[in-house]
């Protein structure tokens, strides 16, 4: 059974700007370029008949293609003991639109989403215990602009567990109109 999730990919440009934030941080697994994302809905382990219901789920979104500023960061938890570091996106109101479509359709079709509540987002690290503090982090890059994003579509991720951490492929693309 595979392991799926609809998100966002990152401009090269962004992905550049996002890496240089990478510092040493007790705790922190910094996500690699080829992981950073901003996840749209996470389906989890889908059962193999399942994943062209999915699909066909996801190209019946429509929705006008827009952009995004990539701006800032954040985090999960204390920014003393933080969870997750992410870099923030806006305006998030056509984002949370797609969002909101997308896991309608899969939610009134059966399937049961993993992160049901949607905090627009672009991972940069994970922390373990004991995580140390990124309050300097947050306070210099407070209104950092990473890029702007043009969203023209949405993929179909594939994640595979490897020994660095999961290894993130593109079944599909699902364009938007213009």
């Amino acid at each position: 059974m595979p392991r799926l999730f609809f998100g966002l990919e990152i401009p090269e440009a962004i992905k550049t700007s996002l890496l240089q934030i990478k510092t040493q941080v007790a705790g922190a697994r910094w996500q690699s370029r080829g992981q950073l994302h901003l996840t749209l809905a996470f389906l989890g382990q889908v059962e193999d008949q399942q994943v062209a219901v999915a699909r066909d789920l996801a190209r019946g979104v429509t929705q006008s293609a827009f952009e995004l500023n990539v701006q800032g960061l954040g985090c999960f938890g204390s920014p003393e003991k933080p969870k997750i570091l992410w870099a923030g996106v806006s305006p998030e109101n056509e984002l949370r639109e797609l969002q909101k479509n997308l896991a309608t359709a899969l939610t009134d079709n059966g399937f049961t989403l993993e992160n049901p509540s949607f905090k627009p987002h672009i991972t940069l690290s994970r922390f373990r215990h004991p995580a140390g503090s990124v309050a300097s982090l947050l306070e210099s890059h407070q209104g950092t602009l990473f890029g702007l994003m043009p969203v023209q579509d949405f993929v179909l991720y594939k994640s595979t567990p490897g020994p660095g951490g999961s290894v993130y492929t593109v079944t599909e693309r699902f364009t938007l109109q213009p």
